[in-house]
C-alpha cells in the first residue's frame, strides 16, 4: 500500500507538470525537472565540500616580529547535533522554510514559479530555495547564481531528502550557514555575538540569529543593530504565528530588544551583543588599524565583508618600524605620567615618499578605552593654518604680504580675537604664522577663499566636509573642523616631499594561506600624486621652520637636523597639538581628554606644572624627544631651497614680473620681516612687486575660535 502511495504521488506530480507544459512556453524544462526530482532515478550525491576553514593570521612589523594575530571566529568549537537547543530549530524553520517538514527537499510551487521567472528574464531573479536546497547549495554546488545551478540544486535536495531524516539535514545546515562577523556556523555564531555555548541560546538569541541568515551583511547586529532588531522581531512574529511559540513566550521576547556592549550598561532587560574578539596583538591601535585598512583594500572585500579575512589563514607585514614605536609609547608614556586616564595623548608617525606608518600609538591603555586617538578627529587648532598658507602661496600670494594683526569683527558682530588676548600691528605671513596670529590668518583665509582653504586641506590628506557658505566662514583658518593626528601627519608629510601626495598605508605585503603574494605596496613611492607644486610646498617648508626656531615652538627643534612644523591649540585649550617634520619623517602628536562633552572638563589645565598646555608645551616637547630618538643615525638632509612664488601674470601689468631674482638663502632665524629671497629692480620699464598692506573684509557667518 506505501509503495502505491509513492506511484500515485509521484505519477499525480508529473501530469500535473505535463498539463503545465501545454500551456507554458518554458515548461518543457520544468518537465525535465520535476522528472529528475519526483521518479526514483538511482542518483550518487557528491561528497561535501570540506567544512569551511578558518585560520589564525598573523602580522608581523617591517622587521619580521610578529605583533599579534586576528581570528575572525572560533574554528574548533564542537557542536553536536543534541547541542543545539529546539528553540534554535524552531526560530530558521519559522524565518527560514517553515515547510521544511513537509516537502520532499524541495518546495515545488516556490521552486516552479523562481524557475519560471529566472527562465523568462534570462538570469537569476527569484529565489524560492527550502533549507534543504540552500544546505546543497553550500555543501554540493559552487554557489553561482546561474539558472544550470538552480535546476541541479534542486535535483540534490531532492535525492537528499530521500536518503537523511529531517533533523539531520537541519543539523548540518545549521553547523555551516554564515551568520556574518565571520562566523561560520551556529556554534561560531553563538560565540561570536553572545559569548555563549550554542546549548546556552535563548528565544531571543535564537529569533536574532535566525534574522540574520538571509543577508549577514545588512542584518548583523555589529552592522546595523537597528534593522537585527526588526527582524528578531519579526521571526517572533513569524514563530508566534506558526505556532512554534506561546503568546507569554512571544510577548516576554518582545521585552529584550538588541543592545550593543559596547554602549555600556544595558538600560533594562536586553539581549546583548559583545563586539568580535579578532585580534590579540602587542600593538591593538596599530593592528586595529591594520585590520580595517585590510578590509577597504584586500582583493574581494565588500562593506562589512572580506572573504580574505574571515577565512584566514594570512600573514601581514606592516610598515611598524619597531624601534620607532617603542620609543613613541615610551616617550608618550613620560608625557602622560600618572595622569588620570581620561588624559590621552596620540602619537602617529608617517614616512612621506612612501606613506609607509612607522608608528602609531593611539592612547594610553587599550584596555581603558579601545579606542584609537590617533584615527580620531579633533579640532587641530592653529595646525590648520599651513593648509590656508598653501592656499595662499598657490593664489601668488607672497611671504613677505602684509596684513593687520589686530582682532578682526565680522559682520554678525563676532570678534576673532588672537590667542590669550595678545596685540599685534602689521606683519608679514612669515612672521604672523611663526606666532600663530589669528588676526593675520583671519584676513587671508578671507582673501583666498575659505572654500579654496578647504579644497587645498583635502587635497592635503585631512578630510573636509562640503564647504558650506552658511556655515564655514573665517574660524577655518583657526582649525574649528575636526582633523585626525594620522591625517595631519599625512597632509604635513606633503610638504616634506615637495608637493606629493602617498597615501597613508600600515601594510608593506599580504601573502595568503599558500605564500602567494596577493598585495603588494613596496613600490607606493613611484605612485605618489603632486597635489601642490613644489614651490608652494617648498614656501610652506621655509616658512614653517621658523615655527621651530623664532615662533611657538622656539626651542623644540632637532639640531642640526632640519625641521619644520606648526602648534595647534584648539579652543579653550580642548586640544593641544605638535605637527612637525624632516625631509624623512612626519610625524603628529596629539593631547586632549578621552571623553570631552557636556559638562564635562575639556580644558588642558595644570597638566605636569604647565597651567595651560598649548601646542608649543607638552605635545612640542614630546615631539622632539621621539623624533631626536626617531632620527638616530638618519643622515642629516635638508630642505629644497624653495623656488620663489610668482603671482599668476596680470595682462595689464606683465613687466612687472620681469627681474624676480633668487638671493642669497636666508635662514628664519636671521631673517627680519622679509622672505629668503631678496627682489632686486633692474631695467627701468621694470616695477618691483608691490606689496599689501591691507586686506579686504568679505562678510561670514561663522563664529570665531581663538587659536595658536
Amino acid at each position: 500500500m506505501q509503495a502505491l502511495r509513492v506511484v500515485v504521488r509521484i505519477l499525480g506530480h508529473t501530469v500535473g507538470v505535463l498539463l503545465l507544459a501545454v500551456f507554458t512556453p518554458v515548461a518543457c524544462v520544468v518537465v525535465v525537472l520535476a522528472t529528475l526530482i519526483f521518479l526514483p532515478l538511482p542518483a550518487t550525491l557528491p561528497q561535501p565540500h570540506p567544512g569551511v576553514e578558518s585560520s589564525v593570521s598573523h602580522v608581523f612589523d617591517a622587521d619580521g616580529n610578529e605583533l599579534g594575530t586576528y581570528k575572525q571566529f572560533d574554528t574548533n568549537i564542537p557542536v553536536a547535533q543534541g547541542d543545539i537547543p529546539q528553540v534554535l530549530k524552531d526560530a530558521v524553520v519559522s524565518a527560514e522554510d517553515k515547510h521544511f517538514y513537509d516537502h520532499g527537499g524541495v518546495d515545488v510551487g516556490a521552486t516552479v514559479r523562481a524557475l519560471v521567472d529566472d527562465l523568462r528574464s534570462g538570469s537569476v531573479v527569484q529565489g524560492g530555495s527550502t533549507i534543504t536546497q540552500q544546505y546543497v547549495k553550500n555543501a554540493f554546488t559552487n554557489g553561482e547564481r546561474t539558472i544550470g545551478r538552480k535546476v541541479r540544486e534542486a535535483i540534490l535536495a531532492s535525492q537528499l531528502d530521500r536518503q537523511l531524516d529531517k533533523d539531520t539535514i537541519l543539523y548540518r545546515y545549521l553547523s555551516t550557514i554564515y551568520f556574518g562577523g565571520g562566523s561560520y556556523g551556529v556554534g561560531a555564531a553563538a560565540q561570536t555575538y553572545f559569548r555563549l555555548p550554542v546549548n546556552q541560546l535563548g528565544l531571543s538569541e535564537s529569533a536574532l540569529l535566525a534574522g540574520v541568515v538571509p543577508s549577514p551583511s545588512k542584518f548583523s547586529p555589529l552592522v546595523d543593530p537597528v534593522v537585527a532588531e526588526q527582524r528578531r522581531e519579526l521571526v517572533l512574529d513569524e514563530m508566534l504565528q506558526q505556532g512554534r511559540i506561546g503568546q507569554a513566550a512571544h510577548d516576554l521576547a518582545m521585552k529584550v530588544p538588541v543592545w550593543l556592549a559596547v554602549n555600556g550598561p544595558p538600560p533594562g532587560p536586553a539581549t546583548v551583543v559583545y563586539p568580535p574578539e579578532q585580534q590579540q596583538s602587542s600593538e591593538p591601535w596599530f593592528t586595529g588599524y591594520v585590520h580595517s585598512w585590510l578590509e577597504s583594500h584586500l582583493p574581494g572585500c565588500q562593506p562589512n565583508e572580506c572573504p580574505l579575512l574571515e577565512k584566514g589563514g594570512l600573514r601581514v607585514v606592516t610598515t611598524l618600524d619597531p624601534r620607532l614605536q617603542q620609543a613613541a609609547e615610551q616617550e608618550v608614556a613620560a608625557a602622560m605620567g600618572k595622569n588620570d586616564l581620561e588624559l590621552q595623548m596620540s602619537l602617529v608617525s608617517v614616512e612621506p615618499p612612501t606613506g609607509f606608518v612607522r608608528a602609531m600609538v593611539g592612547g594610553r591603555d587599550w584596555g581603558f578605552s579601545q579606542v584609537n586617538t590617533a584615527l580620531a578627529p579633533r579640532q587641530p587648532g592653529s595646525s590648520f593654518k599651513p593648509f590656508v598658507l598653501a592656499t595662499a602661496f598657490e593664489e601668488g600670494i607672497r611671504p613677505t604680504k602684509v596684513y593687520s594683526g589686530s582682532p578682526l569683527r565680522l559682520p554678525d558682530g563676532t570678534t576673532i580675537q588672537n590667542y590669550g588676548g595678545e596685540a599685534f600691528g602689521s606683519l608679514d605671513l612669515r612672521h604672523a604664522t611663526w606666532h600663530s596670529v589669528n588676526g593675520v590668518y583671519a584676513r587671508l583665509v578671507l582673501d583666498v577663499g575659505v572654500d579654496k582653504a578647504m579644497a587645498m586641506a583635502q587635497r592635503l590628506g585631512a578630510d573636509m566636509p562640503a564647504y558650506d557658505p552658511a556655515v564655514y566662514g573665517a574660524s577655518v583658518a583657526l582649525g574649528v573642523i575636526d582633523v585626525s593626528p594620522l591625517e595631519m601627519a599625512s597632509a604635513f608629510g606633503v610638504f616634506a616631499d615637495h608637493g606629493k601626495r602617498a597615501l597613508p598605508t600600515p601594510v608593506l605585503q599580504v601573502f595568503d594561506r599558500d605564500g602567494k603574494l596577493i598585495l603588494d605596496n613596496t613600490h607606493t613611492a613611484d605612485q605618489a600624486q603632486p597635489v601642490v607644486s613644489d614651490v608652494v610646498a617648498d614656501n610652506v617648508t621655509d616658512v614653517l621652520r621658523g615655527v621651530l626656531t623664532s615662533g611657538t615652538a622656539a626651542g623644540k627643534g632637532l639640531g642640526d637636523q632640519p625641521a619644520a612644523g606648526k602648534t595647534g591649540t584648539a579652543e579653550d585649550a580642548a586640544n593641544a597639538w605638535f605637527v612637525g617634520y624632516t625631509p624623512t619623517l612626519s610625524t603628529a602628536v596629539w593631547m586632549g581628554h578621552l571623553h570631552c562633552g557636556a559638562g564635562a572638563e575639556c580644558g588642558l589645565h595644570y597638566v605636569n606644572g604647565v597651567r595651560e598646555v598649548t601646542g608649543g608645551t607638552i605635545p612640542a616637547s614630546t615631539w622632539q624627544r621621539y623624533m631626536k630618538r626617531a632620527l638616530e643615525g638618519v643622515p642629516v638632509t635638508d630642505f629644497n631651497q624653495p623656488a620663489p612664488i610668482v603671482p599668476p601674470p596680470d595682462p595689464t601689468k606683465i613687466d612687472l614680473r620681469k627681474g624676480f631674482n633668487p638671493g642669497q638663502r636666508k635662514y628664519p632665524s636671521d631673517v627680519a620681516g622679509e622672505g629668503p629671497y631678496v627682489y632686486e629692480v633692474k631695467p627701468p620699464d621694470a616695477t618691483a612687486p608691490t606689496t599689501s598692506t591691507t586686506a579686504p573684509q568679505p562678510p561670514t557667518p561663522a563664529a570665531p575660535t581663538a587659536a595658536n
